[in-house]
Order: C-alpha cells, then structure tokens, then sequence
C-alpha cells in the first residue's frame, strides 16, 4: 500500500481516537472503544474515506503501536486528551524510564518537571532509542532520564499500556536528570 496514504491514515486515528471524536460525530466508550464500521462510516461522512483495508495497514504498522483492535472495535493505545478510561494496572517500572524532547522546552521542564500538557498523563519510554525518535519529531531531541524506581518507591503510580509505554500523572522536578 501506498506508505504517505497510510501514515495519513494513521495520523487521522489518532487525532479522532485521542482528541477530537466529537469533530467527525464519532462515540467513544468510556474506555476509548468504537465500531470500526462507525469509525469508517464518519470518515467517509466526513470526506476522509478509509478503506478496512487500509485502517488495517495502519494498525499493523505503525511502529509506535498507538492503536487496539479488539473484534470489530478500535481504540487509541494511550495518548488521548477526551475523558477516557484504559483501564490500564498500576505496575512497578524500571530503575530508570527516559523521555524525549526538544531543547526549547527544557527550562520549562527545569522549573515543573514533566507535566502531561493536553494529555492524561506524561509518557515515558523504556530505552533511550525509542526517546529519541518520540523527540525528534520535533527537532533536534534530548532525552532526559527519569529515576522510575525512586519516583515508585515515593509513592508515585506508574501504568503500563499495551505497547510498552509507561504512562505517570507527572514528573517533579527532583526525578529528571537532564542530560543533552
């Protein structure tokens, strides 16, 4: 399949799975889930047709694995900023997880730690590659540190989604090791 027309459809998901349902008249349960026939009749309502083949491409290989299938249902693996529920387990993380970043944000990071901005939570990755491929999306990436374990053991709650990304309310400031 044509990979531009895929990385759009994708791009599309996640925009109507995580943020915007409501601007296509598309549901979402309470935990992220709708009808893959409703998803694909709004799009197409909404003059973005998508083929089920198509959807399927982008599920299978966006390499993030943003996105669950579940029957004829679909949902956002995490990132989302409408009021959902994953239903995600508090589980125990690493000593350390790592975030990628941008330069321009590190003094705001510097004064609040890590916040979630328009998201439920603040994302953290398992390996500093996959950090620094989350921050060069938008330039030059830092990858900070963060001391998981020591965040945990202060009591800190740590969620893990179905494609490896850890996800916590917040970082304070005391857990960042900025590293350039």
């Amino acid at each position: 399949m044509n990979e531009r027309r895929i990385v759009k459809v994708s791009k599309y998901l996640s925009k109507h799975l995580r943020h915007e349902p409501e601007r296509i008249g598309l549901t979402l349960d309470t935990a992220g889930w709708t009808e893959i026939d409703a998803l694909l009749e709004a799009a197409a309502a909404h003059r973005f047709p998508i083929t089920r083949a198509e959807l399927d491409e982008a599920v299978a290989s966006n390499d993030k694995q943003r996105f669950a299938v579940d029957g004829g249902r679909i949902r956002a693996n995490q990132g989302h900023s409408v009021d959902v529920d994953l239903g995600l387990p508090t589980a125990t993380p690493p000593a350390y997880l790592f975030h990628g970043t941008v330069g321009a944000h590190l003094e705001a990071i510097r004064r609040e730690g890590l916040r979630p901005m328009n998201r439920h939570d603040v994302h953290l990755s398992p390996d500093r590659e996959t950090a620094t491929r989350v921050g060069a999306r938008r330039g030059r990436p830092v990858v900070l540190s963060v001391a998981a374990g020591e965040m945990h053991a202060d009591g800190h709650t740590f969620r893990l989604s179905a494609n490896g990304v850890w996800l916590t309310r917040s970082v304070p400031v005391r857990y960042v090791r900025l590293r350039a």
